[in-house]
């Protein structure tokens, strides 16, 4: 069964430019961990007034790149991505779930 899961993350101020360019440089391993555990169609949008990350994916597994915390290539990518994102104290990126209130296909 597939579901669509969204949340939000906070970028740091003046830090989209080294967001953007390590995430087209995302490590291979991470991109078929996530494709691997059924994370697809997943995009991130950036809101430059408050620096509010909007992140969107489809899921076709048990749950979403939020549930592979566990992870060492995970908690590697958090280590990687910690200086320009607000994190939690195991630089997990602070993030909030949304849900979803309209859906048109």
């Amino acid at each position: 069964m597939k579901s669509r899961q969204a949340f939000k993350m906070f970028l740091k101020p003046g830090c989209q430019d080294e967001y953007q360019r390590r995430h087209n440089a995302i490590f291979p391993e991470l991109k078929k961990l996530l494709k691997d555990s059924g994370v697809g169609d997943y995009s991130i949008f950036w809101d430059k007034d408050t620096n509010i990350l909007f992140a969107v994916q489809t899921n076709s597994g048990e749950g979403g790149s939020q549930d592979l915390g566990d992870n060492e290539i995970v908690k590697r990518w958090w280590e990687y991505m910690a200086d320009i994102m607000e994190t939690n104290p195991d630089n997990s990126p602070v993030s909030i779930p949304l849900p979803e209130l309209f859906y048109m296909e």
